[in-house]
């Protein structure tokens, strides 16, 4: 789940996990996430209801020894976000509240889910297809992916969050979309959000330097049109002001010795694009 760069979400400190032991409960944590969504991937079909979807995450959250982290999520001036993930249909950006949606042939979709296991946090969202999209969404879908990539191959020590942003922006708006600019990744580890705030546009070489330790989610918010957006009545849901569509995915990474390693991987999750060196 995304940080709001108004800070109406309580930030907490960043702070670097060296210790083997930890580094191996944020893994555990960041894998059970992903396999959540590998879980929910051949649920997510024509017919079917985010309502349901998100049922079936409530069902394997209560078969494992994992709780919810955004089910009762209240930050100040919000009322508790009532479900186990955020499911963002077509033009809405974050935040999509499951209820009785009904995806229909050539939706995209977002499903976003955080978990919280041995007390570590585990957050990430991928990209879903319901039958097969126009030729617009599955270009938008496919151009968010690589711009998280790209923004992740940026990380190692001595870069610095602008190198990310940059990469992001760069790539996006050479292919014509627009970067959300409200929302943001974060630091996460044993608190649901804390620092660094990971904008998804910047200057290169500017923003937070880098160091071994840091674990930060990256999770462009890419829209097919204009940048601007609007939240509904529900206070939760965010979407494009101009109703086009829009895309996001999301990975924990984790700031090594020597570049990065990705924490939120899983046997389903969707490989790497092929310039992403190791692919």
């Amino acid at each position: 789940m995304l940080l709001f760069l108004s800070h109406t979400y309580q930030v907490t400190m960043s702070s670097l996990v060296t210790d083997p032991a930890d580094l191996e409960k944020m893994r555990t944590a960041c894998q059970t996430a992903a396999a959540i969504l590998d879980y929910l991937t051949p649920h997510v079909q024509p017919g079917v209801t985010t309502g349901e979807l998100d049922k079936l995450c409530m069902d394997y959250i209560a078969q494992h020894d994992i709780k919810s982290a955004t089910v009762g999520y209240a930050p100040p001036g919000y009322t508790p976000f009532p479900a186990s993930i955020c499911t963002s249909v077509n033009h809405v950006i974050c935040h999509g509240i499951p209820g009785d949606k009904v995806l229909k042939h050539g939706d995209i979709m977002n499903i976003d889910v955080t978990i919280i296991q041995d007390g570590w946090f585990g957050d990430t969202s991928r990209m879903f297809y319901i039958g097969e999209p126009s030729i617009l969404a599955r270009r938008l879908t496919e151009t968010t992916f690589e711009c998280m990539w790209l923004g992740i191959d940026q990380v190692r020590p001595g870069a610095t969050l602008g190198d990310v942003g940059h990469a992001i922006q760069k790539h996006a708006e050479k292919q014509g979309f627009s970067v959300v600019r409200e929302y943001c990744g974060h630091g996460v580890g044993r608190k649901f959000h804390q620092d660094p705030q990971v904008l998804h546009y910047g200057k290169p070489g500017t923003g937070v330097r880098l160091e071994p330790g840091m674990i930060f989610t990256i999770e462009p918010m890419i829209n097919a049109g204009r940048k601007e957006i609007r939240t509904l009545a529900d206070g939760w849901t965010v979407v494009t002001r101009d109703h086009s569509l829009s895309a996001q995915w999301e990975h924990a990474v984790l700031v090594t010795d020597t570049g990065y390693e990705v924490l939120t991987v899983s046997e389903g999750m969707p490989r790497p694009p092929a310039f992403i060196a190791g692919a």
